[in-house]
């Protein structure tokens, strides 16, 4: 079993930035991807972007690139999601999923590709 827990989510203005944590731990070695999807209320499970672990390969919803940048400290079994010029709509809650199997970073914007899921943190942006 793998355990997620992130970190790192509040209230900031709009335009405002914040960088969100996912620390791993359990059986990480078997762990090949970890993806950041959110979910604000009333809507759908939304894939914001996927790194792999050994390549360090990513993949970005259009919703949010060029503003999230993805990351990843394997010693510390650690992915950041770093958010820059936060806009209302990136109101959710965010959460974390680890993929122990890949077949492609695009099958990866799927849920159901992902085999454990942290608990989520919230992450308000105010107009």
């Amino acid at each position: 079993q793998v355990q997620l827990v992130e970190s790192g989510g509040g209230l900031v203005q709009a335009g405002g930035s914040l960088r969100l944590s996912c620390a791993a731990s359990g059986r990480t070695f078997s762990m090949s991807a970890m993806g950041w999807f959110r979910q604000a209320p009333g809507k759908e499970y939304e894939f914001i972007s996927v790194i792999t672990w050994r390549g360090g390969n990513t993949y970005y919803a259009d919703s949010v690139k060029g503003r999230f940048t993805i990351s990843r400290d394997n010693a510390k079994n650690t992915v950041y999601l770093q958010m820059n010029d936060l806009k209302p709509e990136d109101t959710a809650l965010y959460y974390c999923a680890e993929a122990e199997t890949v077949s492609s970073l695009l099958a990866l914007r799927t849920r159901g590709r992902y085999d454990y899921w942290g608990q989520g943190t919230q992450v308000t942006v105010s107009s």
